[in-house]
């Protein structure tokens, strides 16, 4: 069996950590109810990947980058998911440590 495609399994996770439905963040994205969680479970399967401005709408919806499905290892993309969690103080103080 092939492993998932890393954009399916980050959208899952990032999806189960936000504590949605497959349905709730497609209905957030902009896709129409009655498709909202067929579609989702097709990006989540890697069945289809989203063109860039719905993948821009599960980002905002998700409340994170769309960096975070592009990050070239998974330990990346979980820092880029942290770091969009931090609030603007923690972000600027760790922003100052890194420099």
């Amino acid at each position: 069996m092939t492993e998932k495609a890393p954009f399916s399994k980050r959208l899952k996770n990032a999806r189960l950590w936000a504590g949605l439905t497959q349905k709730e963040l497609g209905m957030l994205a902009g896709i129409i109810e009655e498709n909202a969680s067929a579609k989702m479970n097709q990006y989540e399967k890697g069945v289809h990947i989203p063109k860039y401005p719905r993948l821009q709408e599960l980002a905002k919806a998700l409340k994170i980058s769309t960096a975070y499905f592009y990050a070239e290892s998974d330990q990346l993309a979980e820092l880029i998911y942290v770091y969009e969690s931090l609030s603007e103080e923690k972000k600027q103080k760790l922003d100052e440590l890194i420099k």
